[in-house]
């Protein structure tokens, strides 16, 4: 317990230091060691843990289609894993989440000026603290990298240039206002990945966009259950926003029904999200079915 409150204490002086000038190389480095080392240290601690916890955990899931903060991500279908490490607490974690799809999308080479065809591919970088069963605190490195190559850059995992576009990383926090009503803030701290506005010099002001949402479980019975969202994103600092082109408005509207699928002798949960975006006019329908 004692080294989780000095890796947060840690993790905090180092998040103050991106919000104060951009993440380079170096940075990057320093915060995948201090990673690490917290890692390497919570192992340290499970010497004398019982058989009955299971430090790691993964997931696979199958989607139509993937939407994120009223985006949608990729339009085709996809699959999804994600690779977990928590504490035996339940308190840390910390995660990798990656996507890759069945179906192309056309990007434009940069060079020829033609459509090609590129695959979703993503891989992301989580780590989350449980304060409470109420509140916790997560930072999330997106790693988007679809068509970077096919459009003619030149790919680097770690760049979080601001007109490259694919590199950019928040910082969220949570809270259960009631059991079944979250309140959640997610704020980009770097990399831009279009979170900027081109100002009449020509020079690219940040916008440090903030997206704000409240999720609510109206129904459920033992297996199923249906929740609520409405989300928004603003600036304080530019009209334009990441999610939105003139001015800050609300992006995310819609529905979450979840139920376990039973197939022979196996359970599968799904979800169906019915998703509006006011800001783009845009409606999907997302399925997402988890194999394990």
């Amino acid at each position: 317990m004692k080294f989780i409150f000095i890796y947060f204490k840690e993790s905090l002086k180092f998040l103050n230091e991106i919000l104060i000038k951009k993440i380079d190389k170096k940075n990057t480095l320093v915060f995948s060691l201090i990673i690490l080392l917290s890692i390497n240290n919570l192992f340290a601690q499970t010497d004398t843990i019982n058989k009955e916890y299971t430090p790691f955990s993964i997931s696979g899931h199958v989607k139509n289609m993937h939407t994120w903060h009223g985006f949608v991500v990729h339009p085709g279908a996809l699959f999804a894993t994600s690779l977990e490490f928590n504490s035996k607490d339940k308190k840390f974690t910390f995660g990798f989440w990656g996507g890759a799809s069945f179906a192309s999308v056309d990007v434009e080479n940069i060079n020829t000026r033609e459509n090609v065809s590129a695959f979703y591919k993503e891989l992301s970088i989580y780590t989350k603290y449980r304060f409470s069963d109420r509140f916790f605190i997560e930072a999330v490195t997106h790693n988007n990298f679809t068509g970077v190559e096919e459009r003619g850059d030149q790919l680097s995992y770690w760049s979080y240039d601001k007109t490259q576009g694919y590199n950019f990383v928040d910082i969220n926090f949570g809270y259960n206002i009631t059991p079944n009503t979250l309140l959640y803030l997610a704020t980009i701290i770097n990399g831009g990945s279009g979170d900027y506005e081109v100002q009449t010099d020509g020079s690219l002001k940040d916008s440090w966009t903030h997206y704000f949402e409240v999720n609510s479980k109206v129904w459920q019975n033992e297996t199923e259950s249906l929740s609520l969202f409405v989300g928004g994103a603003w600036s304080f600092l530019t009209d334009k926003t990441f999610y939105t082109e003139s001015a800050g408005n609300i992006i995310n509207i819609g529905a979450t029904y979840k139920k376990q699928l039973s197939i022979n002798k196996y359970k599968f949960p799904v979800d169906v999200t019915l998703m509006w975006n006011p800001e783009q006019e845009r409606t999907v329908l997302q399925l997402n079915l988890t194999l394990f």
